[in-house]
This record gives structure tokens, C-alpha cells and sequence, in this order.
């Protein structure tokens, strides 16, 4: 299979389920006999695809690329394999209206750029340990930044006594809440890995084009400890954790793709 068919078949997978998962919200009767499985076999189908593409586009005789957009598709595979594998358990299956489109819109950005940024043969494994647990942070907290905008829709709907299709879709709001930090923790354990690992394999995380990263990789870090020690021991919830989770996201990721986007995309062009 071809770089470009196995593309071709992600985003035709992906879009496949989003179109299944829509017809699912707008209550379908065509759609009302499929099961849960039978609507996630297509998204899993299209991130086998989509992770296939992703490997021949890093991997290489010269290096491994990561550059800004392959390393934003990586980043929306990891969110979409997270979906999927929740969606098993808890009915949060909907969200991939969100996240499956995004996927194959990064992938597709991937292909048509051919953004490149090598890390040469013989690289150090520390420094693909900090890179890969990184991007998995990234993403697990991208994946808890969406918990909070989909639990902010849906505390407005339910005040506003305007249950919707998407909300009755939804598990309840303290399902929602256990589920957006159930995630945290995962990404906050992983980012504290990420910054760990950096501090011992880098040789200098204050250096050039790495001092913004740096810091507001720490700011990103310090939001979630204080959100995680609020939860803990005031039972912060509600608007509260939802702004704190944005908060935090945003700084994450203006630290690795504002970084990124800026070097090479911006900068490279220019």
C-alpha cells in the first residue's frame, strides 16, 4: 500500500464514521440498529491507515522526521487512539465528530507541506523518550482540553433545560468530570516525565529556540498541579476546572506547535 492510498483511506474511514456517528446524534433510524462496535470499526480501520501513513512519512535512511505538521497528525492519531479505546468503556463515543475530522484534516496537511524537521540516525534514546512522551502528553491533555469544552456545553444545555441530541448522547455530567480528570492525571504524570526526561537529556533547555518552550511547558505544568491539588483537596469542579484545563492546554501548546510553527513554518518561508 502506497503512502498516498493508505492516506486515502484514513481520512475516507474517518470521514465514514464521522458522517455514522452524525446520523447517530440526529437520532437516524436507519442508524439506530448499529451498536457501539459496529460505529467504531471504521474509526479504528482509518487510524490503522492513518498510523501507517504516519510511519513512512518519519521514518527514514537519513533520520526520523518530526517535523511541525507530521508531528501535529502524530499528535491527533494518539488523541483519536484515546477516543476510540474510551469509547469501549463509557459512551463518549460522540466526540469523535471532533476528533476524527481534525485527524484526517493533520494528516492531510502533513502530506501536502512536507514540513521536515530530522532527528539524525544514532539519536540518543533519552531524547526519543522525551520527545514521544511529550507528544503523548500533548495529546492526552488535548483530549481532557475537549472533555472540558464538551462538559462546558453540556452544563449550559442542562441549566438551560435544553437537553439536545448530543447531550443525551453524553454520560452524565459526573461521569464527564471523572473522565476529564482521569485524563489530567495521565497527561500531568506524562508531561512531568516529559520535563524530567528533558532536564537529563537535553543539553541545555534554556537554550536558543527552546527558553519559550521551556517555560511554558512549566507554566502548563504548574497549572495542572494547581488544578490537581485544588480537585484534591477543595473538590474544585465545574467552571473552575474547565478554565483551569483551557488554561493550562493553552500554554502547552503555544510551548511545542506555537515553538514549532514559528521555526518552521514561519521562519523556514520566509
Amino acid at each position: 500500500m502506497t503512502n498516498l492510498l493508505a492516506a486515502f483511506t484514513a481520512v475516507t474511514l474517518y470521514l465514514g464514521c464521522t458522517v455514522l456517528l452524525m446520523m447517530k446524534m440526529r437520532q437516524s433510524a436507519k442508524v439506530a440498529t448499529l451498536n457501539k462496535q459496529t460505529l467504531l470499526v471504521p474509526g479504528f480501520l482509518g487510524l490503522g491507515a492513518h498510523l501507517y501513513t504516519l510511519w513512512i512519512s518519519m521514518m527514514s535512511p537519513i533520520g526520523i522526521n518530526i517535523g511541525f505538521f507530521t508531528a501535529l497528525s502524530l499528535v491527533s492519531a494518539f488523541i483519536t487512539l484515546f477516543t476510540l479505546v474510551s469509547a469501549i468503556r463509557h459512551p463518549i463515543e460522540i466526540l469523535g465528530i471532533v476528533v476524527m475530522p481534525v485527524a484526517a484534516f493533520a494528516m492531510a496537511a502533513d502530506l501536502t507541506t512536507g514540513s521536515v524537521h530530522l532527528l539524525p540516525p544514532g539519536s540518543p534514546g533519552g531524547l526519543i523518550f522525551h520527545i514521544m512522551t511529550s507528544l503523548i502528553a500533548y495529546s492526552i491533555l488535548g483530549l481532557a482540553a475537549l472533555h472540558a469544552i464538551v462538559l462546558s456545553i453540556q452544563n449550559s444545555f442542562l441549566h438551560k433545560h435544553q437537553p439536545g441530541g448530543l447531550i443525551r448522547l453524553l454520560p452524565p455530567l459526573k461521569t464527564m468530570e471523572t473522565l476529564l480528570f482521569d485524563a489530567i492525571i495521565i497527561g500531568f504524570a506524562c508531561l512531568s516525565l516529559s520535563l524530567l526526561s528533558g532536564m537529563f537529556f537535553l543539553e541545555d533547555m534554556f537554550a536558543q529556540h527552546l527558553a519559550h518552550k521551556t517555560i511554558l511547558s512549566i507554566l502548563a505544568w504548574l497549572v495542572f498541579a494547581v488544578l490537581l491539588i485544588g480537585r484534591w483537596k477543595v473538590g474544585w469542579r465545574g467552571r473552575t476546572a474547565i478554565r483551569w484545563t483551557l488554561g493550562g492546554f493553552i500554554s502547552l501548546m503555544l510551548a511545542y506547535f506555537g515553538s514549532k510553527f514559528v521555526l518552521e513554518v514561519i521562519l523556514a518561508s520566509s
